[in-house]
């Protein structure tokens, strides 16, 4: 991971090109909002707090890379990422999940991700103290092991402690099985489900889990499975709970990113009546979170004001300026992301680090096939997706995915019987197997 003062804008395009093809716009929208993060945090207190994050709307159809923008991005930074459909939140005091639930779904992994950090951070230290605990299960401490014992019954154990720590570390151990503390709750506490504790607006599932004492037990396991549960346990006693809460929070609140996705969905021309209402109403309810609101979670309270937001959609029935003019005004900036072409469908097949050709010629290659692709074939799989996308449903980059799927739907079922061969895809299998299909359109509604 690069330091943040080293991602410039530039840099950032630089990393999204490896994995996206095209969309130079989008790329540099995102790219300047988040080095303006950067920046931000290198002002006085004073004007720290005033400066915005200039939030995105990504227009354009599916399948172009806009969500794979904004994911990649934020795997880039370690940034707290989710995406969200606003078409699956309602009005609240309606059947559905309300905002602010977005924001407690962000912290959730903003806390699993600092927790992981955290735990590789002790990897080492918790499992030095672990295997330990397991050499005490292993070989508990005799009643004759009193401080007054012989010399040489003290060496005597050293010597068979450090005969099993070799017979731990080689695995000779691992189905042998021993007794390990457990704690556990002493009754069940799932009482609400999350969507009630939402609408309650209360954390009852954490008072009851504070309230209700636990409990340990002794559990019969193997070896290898002990290991991994006092591993936990180390690691548990190891980390600060209350400083991975408050780091999760911070992480939230100054880097984290809502993906807001299908944003033309909850857009309305204006009519006073019928569904037009209720997106009406689900934008004034996400206006609130999107402008800088207090949100709060189970781990305390939240503030979105520092929060970026990118939303997207395909924008085909209406515009963005079906939107109310205050949700309007929180995503000052727009860009619009352009339709691939058969020339980009090469591209995305072969230069992206993880492009679709590399990953088939990588899991076929687990089973001692080795695969290739003519130019030719490669072009004439992209002029087939295209011919798809044009005469069906155009859900662009996906399209690859499901005619390289049948592309190479015998071979994966052979592969396991044809270990040490090569084998070439060529213009021509790609219309043997395709061209049957792509006559007739019915059918490749469903097939492809």
């Amino acid at each position: 991971m690069l330091p943040m003062e080293e991602l410039t804008p530039r840099r950032i395009v630089e990393e999204l090109d490896r994995y996206i093809v095209g969309q130079k716009s989008a790329k540099r929208a995102v790219a300047v909002a988040i080095r303006n993060r950067w920046r931000r945090q290198q002002l006085p207190p004073d004007i720290r707090d005033e400066v915005a994050p200039k939030n995105i709307i990504m227009i354009g159809p599916t399948g172009v890379g806009k969500t794979e923008i904004a994911r990649r991005l934020a795997n880039l930074i370690k940034a707290p990422f989710i995406k969200v459909e606003a078409s699956k939140y309602t009005e609240v005091g309606y059947v559905g999940r309300d905002v602010e639930s977005m924001i407690r779904d962000l912290v959730e992994l903003a806390l699993q991700m600092v927790r992981a950090e955290e735990a590789r951070r002790v990897e080492r230290e918790a499992r030095h103290r672990a295997e330990e605990r397991l050499l005490d299960l292993l070989l508990p401490l005799p009643e004759s092991d009193l401080p007054g014992e012989h010399a040489h019954n003290l060496e005597r154990r050293r010597r068979t402690r450090e005969k099993l720590r070799r017979q731990l570390a080689a695995g000779q151990l691992d189905e042998r099985t021993v007794e390990v503390p457990v704690e556990e709750s002493a009754i069940p506490v799932q009482i609400f489900s999350s969507a009630g504790i939402e609408q309650m607006d209360v954390d009852m599932q954490n008072l009851l889990e504070r309230l209700v004492p636990t409990r340990t037990r002794q559990r019969t396991v193997s070896v290898r499975e002990a290991r991994n549960i006092l591993i936990q346990q180390e690691t548990d006693r190891m980390i600060d709970r209350d400083r991975i809460v408050r780091e999760a929070i911070d992480r939230v609140e100054n880097t984290g990113i809502v993906f807001l996705d299908e944003l033309d969905k909850i857009a309305s021309r204006g009519s006073d009546h019928g569904p037009d209402v209720s997106r009406q109403g689900v934008q004034r309810d996400l206006l609130p979170i999107v402008e800088g609101s207090t949100v709060a979670t189970r781990h305390g309270l939240v503030r979105t004001h520092h929060i970026l937001f990118i939303a997207a959609g395909a924008f085909h029935m209406t515009k963005p300026g079906d939107l109310i003019p205050e949700l309007q005004g929180r995503f000052p900036l727009r860009v619009e992301l352009k339709e691939l072409t058969r020339e980009d469908f090469v591209r995305i097949l072969t230069e992206p680090k993880n492009a679709l050709i590399k990953q088939y010629q990588a899991l076929l290659e687990t089973e001692g096939v080795h695969l290739t692709f003519e130019p030719e074939a490669v072009q004439r799989i992209a002029e087939v997706a295209c011919r798809v996308n044009a005469s069906t449903v155009n859900i662009g980059a996906r399209r690859l995915h499901t005619v390289m799927e049948k592309l190479l739907e015998d071979l994966s079922f052979e592969a396991p019987a044809m270990a040490g061969s090569a084998v070439t895809v060529t213009a021509e299998l790609v219309s043997q197997k395709l061209e049957e299909v792509i006559k007739d359109e019915d059918i490749s509604r469903y097939i492809l």
